[in-house]
């Protein structure tokens, strides 16, 4: 073939492709997308494939033929439908190339018809017809970066559209990936991440229960949209009044646009938002300190909630209080008591009367409620007293009063005027496995002990964990005594290391030294167990740890850590180096600790044990929450900073702790920010 005919073959081979393309797009699209695979696609199979453009570096020489169709013109591609601007692009396509409009122009334009084409389909909600139209051009060949990102999110925000998540998920990482790449090379075009990018990331990350990520995205959203209106600013708003306070501190981290401000807001809203004359005056504070902030657009809605608020807080005049206050659990209900009592301080503006849920008719707990003219309710403590109750309440007028229970029920939902404190472990759990997955750990594993309250927080911490990372992460349990020291070893690989070194020995005259090494896959440990169980185990961990590898950090829930051990056993701490764990202020000195009230506590109930000192603090708790709660459900911004954590209300009415951090370092215990 000569030279001179080269270009003729390479229009040719181009329509060609075209043409298959054409045909392909009427096909209907498969009704079962393949299973995504990791998205482990090399970003410069992407970039290179320049079918129509990589071999047309010289023009045609072709001369111009008698048939030829004129130059499309800039009025024909702005073609406003996809079916028009694909009918274009095939018109263009069964041209040859001329001299006033060679074959790199002419296949650029019909790359351009094809990739608005895709967008406009995506526009017209024909999400099948974009993605293959998307699919079958990328597939093409773009020399244009711009294109191929455009391209990259048609496919994601048609497979966003079709409920294909994952694999929406995966072209978004694609077309992130490609950004960075023009970020780092100087000698082309910087690609920006757009509007549409977020707003598919938004939705995908949302589907997937990333709360913090997706609201990231949203925000990175609104800074991009020129036509944001304040409903967005305060659709942003709900979703950060919603956040727990390690959620909150994750989205600080993230650095979305306007985030100092949008922080500070939160801050005074937090601590504020329960008196309406404070937090009028730090909403304008506020607003003196952030005049150009987008939520300036909010603040009058606020300040109008405020009225509303204050309305909601009633007068508290008789409280009772339901505890087990004989039997079985009759220590717990006095821990609880005192916790109460010692709130109350003799309130002279309200009266306390308590009463024994062992020695109570749920039947005729209304007559007596109503006989003492109660107001408020707090508790019950134990769950069958939770239920009894929930159960009476239904029929009985009497018992329709604000009331905070202090466990939860097993089915029964709460009503309006109902609430429930809420000490589950699995939240812990929850908070720990999302804050942990943020430090780069690859390969943890979840080391717990086989009893039923420990099996449920490995398996909370487990499935947060794969939320927030994708990944699966192995659980290995444990029993105490011979079993626990084999489990151990087989999680950590020692077996098979001290296998290795016994063979070696066999086949060598003289003994040799070695040392046991544990895997090196393993980079964090998160162990559940009692504070006994963790004294055993976690000096077990060290000492089978290699000397040659890095120390394994060992995370834990609060059952891991003893207040009443650290202060009634100086050697406790020994083995404990290092440990780093979630607990409630009450449980160790700490900035949110009621450091008068722990010092009289130790001097009343010297021996008092962690369950019943936790008990306490709950009880102190649900005291100065009477009369919060109701703001609380009409401003969820509102938080509690109590002694069990800091508390908010969800949207079951159930009020969930965030806990802080605390380490063993240097024989004492210290609070630690992570979050």
């Amino acid at each position: 073939m000569s030279q001179t005919n080269l270009p003729m073959v390479m229009v040719n081979v181009a329509q060609s492709n075209l043409l298959i393309l054409f045909k392909a797009l009427l096909k209907p699209l498969p009704k079962h997308l393949p299973r995504p695979k990791r998205a482990n696609i090399s970003l410069m199979v992407l970039l290179l494939m320049t079918v129509f453009v990589s071999a047309c570096s010289t023009q045609s020489t072709t001369k111009k033929t008698q048939d030829t169709t004129k130059t499309i013109t800039k009025k024909e591609m702005a073609a406003k439908t996809a079916d028009e601007k694909l009918a274009l692009a095939q018109s263009l396509n069964a041209q040859q190339a001329t001299v006033e409009q060679p074959f790199v122009e002419q296949q650029q334009q019909i790359n351009t018809l094809l990739v608005e084409s895709s967008e406009l389909f995506l526009q017209q909600k024909n999400f099948s017809k974009a993605l293959k139209l998307a699919d079958k051009t990328a597939k093409l060949g773009q020399k244009s970066y711009t294109h191929s990102y455009r391209l990259l999110l048609v496919k994601a925000g048609s497979l966003q559209a079709l409920n294909y998540y994952p694999q929406a998920y995966q072209q978004l990482q694609l077309a992130r990936e490609l950004v960075s790449y023009t970020e780092n090379e100087h000698t082309i075009a910087t690609l920006k991440l757009t509007l549409d990018y977020y707003l598919v990331l938004q939705k995908v990350l949302t589907v997937q229960g990333k709360k913090v990520p997706a609201l990231t995205a949203q925000m990175n959203a609104f800074a991009l949209n020129s036509h944001a209106a304040s409903e967005d600013t305060l659709s942003i708003w709900r979703q950060l009044e919603t956040l727990t306070q390690w959620q909150s501190a994750q989205l600080i981290k993230s650095n979305p646009p306007f985030i100092e401000g949008w922080q500070q807001l939160l801050s005074y809203s937090h601590k504020f938002g329960a008196n309406a004359e404070q937090y009028s005056r730090y909403l304008r504070l506020w607003q003196q300190q952030n005049p150009t902030h987008p939520a300036t657009s909010i603040i009058e809605q606020l300040q109008t909630g405020l009225a509303t608020n204050n309305s909601a807080e009633n007068t508290i005049e008789n409280i009772a209080v339901l505890l087990p206050l004989s039997g079985n659990q009759k220590n717990a209900g006095l821990a609880a008591q005192q916790g109460v009592l010692a709130a109350y301080n003799n309130n002279a503006a309200s009266n306390i009367h308590f009463i024994d849920t062992n020695n109570v008719d749920f039947d005729r707990l209304a007559t007596q409620v109503s006989e003492l003219q109660v107001d408020h309710i707090i508790g019950p403590l134990l769950r069958t007293h939770v239920e009894s109750f929930l159960a009476a309440s239904v029929n009985q007028t009497a018992l329709q009063i604000p009331t905070l229970l202090l466990n939860l029920p097993s089915k029964i939902p709460l009503t309006r005027y109902q609430a429930a404190l809420s000490m589950r472990p699995e939240d812990e759990a929850v908070q720990a496995a999302a804050t942990l997955s943020k430090l780069n750990y690859n390969k943890p594993i979840i080391l717990s002990y086989q009893d039923r309250v420990s099996k449920r927080i490995a398996h909370a911490f487990s499935q947060q964990w794969q939320i927030s990372t994708g990944d699966v992460v192995d659980i290995v349990y444990f029993n105490q005594g011979k079993a626990m020291q084999a489990n151990l070893k087989e999680s950590l690989d020692i077996n098979t290391s001290q296998t290795r070194i016994k063979q070696l020995n066999r086949r060598l005259k003289n003994t040799i030294k070695a040392e046991p090494r544990n895997r090196r896959d393993i980079d964090m440990i998160y162990l559940v167990g009692s504070a006994a169980q963790t004294r055993l185990i976690k000096p077990y961990i060290d000492v089978n740890t290699s000397p040659f590898a890095d120390i394994i950090p060992v995370y834990a829930s609060s059952r891991s850590h003893s207040n009443f051990n650290d202060k009634n056993s100086a050697s406790s701490t020994n083995d404990l180096q290092g440990l780093t764990f979630t607990q409630m202020p009450w449980l160790f000195n700490s900035k949110q600790q009621n450091k008068s009230l722990a010092k009289l506590s130790d001097q009343l109930w010297p021996k008092r044990t962690d369950s019943l000192s936790k008990i306490f603090a709950m009880g102190f708790d649900s005291y100065n929450l009477l009369g919060k709660v109701a703001l609380m459900k009409q401003a969820p911004y509102i938080r509690h900073f109590g002694q069990t954590g800091v508390l908010k209300l969800n949207n079951k009415n159930i009020l969930t702790r965030s806990l802080i951090w605390g380490q063993y370092k240097n024989d004492k215990v210290i609070e630690i920010a992570m979050d």
